[in-house]
Protein backbone atom coordinates (compact mmCIF):
# COMPACT_ATOMS: atom_id res chain seq x y z
CA UNK A 1 0.00 0.00 0.00
CA UNK A 2 2.91 2.49 0.70
CA UNK A 3 4.40 1.60 -2.70
CA UNK A 4 0.84 2.50 -4.19
CA UNK A 5 0.88 5.76 -2.68
CA UNK A 6 4.48 6.63 -2.86
CA UNK A 7 3.42 6.29 -6.86
CA UNK A 8 0.31 7.89 -6.82
CA UNK A 9 2.17 10.61 -4.61
CA UNK A 10 4.73 11.31 -7.47
CA UNK A 11 2.12 10.98 -10.18
CA UNK A 12 -0.19 14.28 -8.76
CA UNK A 13 3.78 16.04 -8.02
CA UNK A 14 4.67 15.61 -11.42
CA UNK A 15 0.75 16.75 -12.77
CA UNK A 16 0.66 19.91 -10.47
CA UNK A 17 4.70 20.62 -11.93
CA UNK A 18 3.24 20.37 -15.40
CA UNK A 19 0.25 22.90 -14.34
CA UNK A 20 2.96 25.11 -12.83
CA UNK A 21 5.34 25.22 -15.78
CA UNK A 22 2.55 25.81 -18.35
CA UNK A 23 0.97 28.91 -15.84
CA UNK A 24 3.92 31.27 -15.84
CA UNK A 25 2.31 34.12 -17.83
CA UNK A 26 2.08 37.34 -15.48
CA UNK A 27 -1.70 38.46 -14.80
CA UNK A 28 -2.53 41.40 -12.72
CA UNK A 29 -5.07 41.34 -9.42
CA UNK A 30 -6.76 44.41 -9.20
CA UNK A 31 -7.59 45.90 -5.49
CA UNK A 32 -9.67 48.58 -4.25
CA UNK A 33 -7.84 52.06 -3.41
CA UNK A 34 -6.13 51.58 -6.86
CA UNK A 35 -3.47 48.53 -5.64
CA UNK A 36 -2.59 46.52 -7.98
CA UNK A 37 -0.47 43.30 -8.17
CA UNK A 38 1.02 41.70 -10.73
CA UNK A 39 2.91 38.32 -10.77
CA UNK A 40 2.44 34.69 -12.24
CA UNK A 41 -0.20 33.13 -12.62
CA UNK A 42 1.15 29.95 -10.98
CA UNK A 43 2.13 31.81 -7.99
CA UNK A 44 -1.20 33.83 -7.65
CA UNK A 45 -3.07 30.40 -7.78
CA UNK A 46 -0.75 28.81 -5.33
CA UNK A 47 -1.18 32.51 -2.69
CA UNK A 48 -4.95 32.32 -2.85
CA UNK A 49 -5.12 28.52 -2.52
CA UNK A 50 -2.36 28.75 0.49
CA UNK A 51 -4.30 31.86 2.24
CA UNK A 52 -7.62 30.01 1.57
CA UNK A 53 -6.29 26.71 3.55
CA UNK A 54 -5.15 28.82 6.62
CA UNK A 55 -8.25 30.65 6.78
CA UNK A 56 -9.79 28.05 7.17
CA UNK A 57 -7.70 25.93 9.99
CA UNK A 58 -8.64 29.25 11.57
CA UNK A 59 -12.09 29.16 11.21
CA UNK A 60 -12.31 25.43 12.70
CA UNK A 61 -9.79 25.97 15.36
CA UNK A 62 -12.13 27.50 18.08
CA UNK A 63 -14.62 24.26 17.68
CA UNK A 64 -11.51 22.22 18.08
CA UNK A 65 -10.80 23.84 21.28
CA UNK A 66 -14.21 23.63 22.51
CA UNK A 67 -14.40 19.57 21.72
CA UNK A 68 -11.21 18.83 23.69
CA UNK A 69 -12.76 21.08 26.52
CA UNK A 70 -15.74 18.97 26.52
CA UNK A 71 -13.88 15.68 26.18
CA UNK A 72 -11.55 16.66 29.29
CA UNK A 73 -14.66 17.67 31.41
CA UNK A 74 -16.34 14.03 30.56
CA UNK A 75 -13.64 12.13 31.11
CA UNK A 76 -13.43 13.90 34.62
CA UNK A 77 -16.91 13.35 35.13
CA UNK A 78 -16.81 9.71 34.25
CA UNK A 79 -13.64 9.47 36.55
CA UNK A 80 -15.30 11.14 39.26
CA UNK A 81 -18.14 8.97 39.46
CA UNK A 82 -15.91 6.10 39.00
CA UNK A 83 -14.13 7.04 42.41
CA UNK A 84 -17.73 7.46 44.34
CA UNK A 85 -19.12 4.26 43.03
CA UNK A 86 -15.98 2.68 44.06
CA UNK A 87 -15.35 0.57 41.12
CA UNK A 88 -12.43 1.82 39.44
CA UNK A 89 -11.89 0.98 35.86
CA UNK A 90 -15.53 -0.79 34.78
CA UNK A 91 -14.52 -3.99 33.75
CA UNK A 92 -16.92 -5.97 31.29
CA UNK A 93 -18.47 -9.12 32.55
CA UNK A 94 -17.01 -12.26 31.56
CA UNK A 95 -19.89 -13.96 29.60
CA UNK A 96 -20.78 -10.09 28.09
CA UNK A 97 -19.41 -11.27 24.88
CA UNK A 98 -20.30 -14.79 23.33
CA UNK A 99 -18.83 -15.97 20.67
CA UNK A 100 -21.04 -16.76 17.23
CA UNK A 101 -21.07 -20.35 15.62
CA UNK A 102 -19.68 -20.80 12.34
Amino acid sequence: MKFVSTIAGFILFVLFFGFALKNTQAVDLHFFLGYELRGPLVLMLLAFFVAGAALGILAVTPTVFRHRRETSQHKNTIQALQSAAGTGAAQPAADAVTPTPR
